[in-house]
């Protein structure tokens, strides 16, 4: 079996820190129309007014990133990756809870 080289690049987000549109879309590896429709899909919510003004924590910005990869990876829409998303983040939640009744 031979080996395999392959270089990683990735951000570590700070859930402390807040993140502006444009980072986002650079994180994401995604277009910013992309992003609003996120937000209007309820997929991620930031903080602030108009776009302009729009903050995301780090754990939006995770969303973001989990809704951007199950888009492109298994072809589906917007809508189903948020559905896809939350089902990911419910069976975390029940996992957890278990974790903590063994």
């Amino acid at each position: 079996m031979g080996t395999r080289n392959e270089i990683l690049k990735g951000e570590v987000l700070d859930e402390t820190v807040e993140y502006d549109i444009e980072t986002v879309c650079r994180i994401c590896h995604t277009e910013r129309d992309v992003v609003i429709e996120m937000v209007g899909q309820g997929v991620v919510d930031p903080r602030g007014g108009p776009i302009q003004e729009w903050r995301f924590s780090g754990v939006a910005v995770r969303r973001a990133q989990v809704a951007t990869r199950i888009q492109r990876e298994l072809g589906v829409n917007l809508a189903g990756a948020a559905l896809a998303l939350d089902l990911l983040e419910e069976l975390e939640t029940l996992r957890q809870r278990l974790r903590r009744l063994d």
